[in-house]
């Protein structure tokens, strides 16, 4: 479905007449920005996994909601983004945030006790924000990549790629930092104490505190979606003038298929999309449980936000990196480039080292900020404006559903681990020993995964 054309100065989009035009001066790539901080910087991200077991669930249980969260991408994934090449990215980006609303304000206020009706509320959470995370993939960037297409110069993209992770950094280190700290119902009562409130807080109030401050930032990425403008780098043709919703969800249908026929003869993309999946499930999954890893580490959980915030830190100078190596290098350069952090780092964190395991951690995760930047920027570089939203849909689909396989696989493992000790050992002792005996199969995994990809493209598949 294309756009109008507007006169001159009318399209909130379009950037100032007078001056040279930056991608910075286009309205959607600014609110691109602000909306991905917003969108991702979740102040209960540093105590993610306790935040679940705090509440009264399980590892086990968490790994399935998770597998649920996941599973709702898969299921919604591919058809959000054809939707978003058809009716309108902007009105996927507007449904995201307002369901992140309703997702995190269900938690934040959620009574402790009833262990049936919590695991319930956070089952419903985890659908509502895999429905929110599935909507916004690929809508979001087809958006600001097709303003800077129109507007600006493709070639700038690399740019913001690099600008955006640099502000989300930022973000990250905020909501890390407060996220952690507010976690803490000593360092609160202290705080309390020293502005002169005689007040006692408890695990159950602070554990609120992180929800409170993201509810905050989800209302704060529904402005930043509400002002976006639909905007396409090429016309999109159509059958006829108008279009019924019937005809609209046909053609959905239809992009939907058309771009995965494209993905799987387009082996340089269809490469790009697996390698991209297996970095992302086998270091995501990691990170999904580093909280429980800190804690085996024996880190205390008040620096549990200061070593998020370090992380973050990592996004202010690897896209730099990154983008010299995309512009300069072949793309098996960033391809052995992350492999081996990814290897090394998730390898050496077995050895579960006090303290000085956060040396691996960072390798692992810094191989995190080199995948998204180098997917990115090949994908957006090599699909039509189009069926943009779509195919990146499609990746969003595989690295989903990889994730989900690996929470489902890792909680079944979890389970046949916990029945093969023998240990008198219980609670969160016997977690803690469940979990060091389990790590080994994140570095075994990617490794078999990687050498296998290898092979497939190496036989059957080749990339120029």
């Amino acid at each position: 479905m294309g756009t109008n054309p507007q006169k001159a100065g009318m399209n909130p989009d379009t950037p100032p007449a007078s001056g040279p035009v930056t991608p910075f001066s286009i309205p959607n790539i600014r609110r691109y920005i602000a909306f991905k901080v917003l969108f991702n910087s979740r102040f209960y991200y540093p105590v993610f996994t306790i935040l679940f077991l705090d509440f009264g669930l399980t590892v086990a249980q968490f790994s399935i909601l998770n597998a649920v969260w996941a599973a709702t991408i898969v299921l919604a994934e591919v058809p959000s983004g054809a939707l978003a090449d058809t009716i309108g990215r902007k009105k996927l980006l507007v449904f995201a945030t307002m369901t992140m609303v309703v997702e995190v304000g269900l938690i934040a206020f959620l009574p402790t006790g009833n262990m049936s009706l919590i695991f319930w509320a956070f089952l419903v959470n985890r659908v509502l924000s895999g429905l929110a995370e599935a909507a916004a993939s690929g809508a979001d960037e087809a958006l600001a990549y097709d303003a800077l297409k129109k507007y600006g110069d493709p070639k700038e993209w690399g740019r913001i790629l690099e600008v955006l992770t640099r502000f989300q950094s930022m973000g990250f280190i905020i909501a890390m930092t407060t996220g952690a700290a507010v976690y803490d119902p000593s360092l609160m009562t202290a705080i309390a104490d020293t502005l002169g409130f005689s007040v006692s807080l408890t695990r159950e109030t602070c554990m609120r505190f992180p929800l409170y401050g993201t509810l905050f930032l989800a209302l704060g990425a529904c402005w930043a979606t509400a002002g976006m403008e639909d905007v396409r780098a090429e016309p999109v043709a159509t059958a006829g003038s108008s279009l019924s919703r019937s005809s609209e969800l046909g053609r959905a249908f239809g992009l939907t298929f058309k771009a995965g026929a494209w993905i799987l003869n387009t082996p340089f993309v269809l490469g790009v999309i697996l390698f991209g999946m297996l970095f992302d499930s086998s270091i995501r999954m990691v990170i999904t449980l580093s909280s429980q890893y800190y804690r085996m580490i024996l880190l205390p959980e008040s620096l549990f936000g200061i070593i998020g915030a370090g992380v973050a830190v990592l996004g202010f100078f690897i896209p730099g990196i990154a983008r010299k190596l995309a512009e300069t290098r072949s793309h098996r350069s960033g391809v052995w480039l992350t492999a081996g952090l990814a290897a090394a780092g998730l390898i050496s964190m077995n050895f579960f080292w006090p303290w000085g395991g956060m040396i691996p951690a960072l390798i692992t995760y810094s191989a995190m900020y080199f995948n998204g930047f180098f997917v990115s920027f090949y994908i957006n570089r090599e699909t039509p404006s189009a069926q943009r939203a779509t195919v990146l849909s499609f990746k969003g689909l595989s690295y989903n559903l990889a994730y989900g396989l690996y929470g489902i696989g890792y909680a079944l493992m979890l389970k046949l681990q916990r029945q093969a000790l023998d240990t008198d050992l219980t609670g969160q002792a016997l977690d803690n020993l469940v979990f060091r005996e389990s790590f080994f199969i994140f570095p075994s995994l990617f490794v078999m995964g990687f050498m296998g990809l290898i092979l497939i493209f190496a036989l059957f598949l080749k990339t120029e």
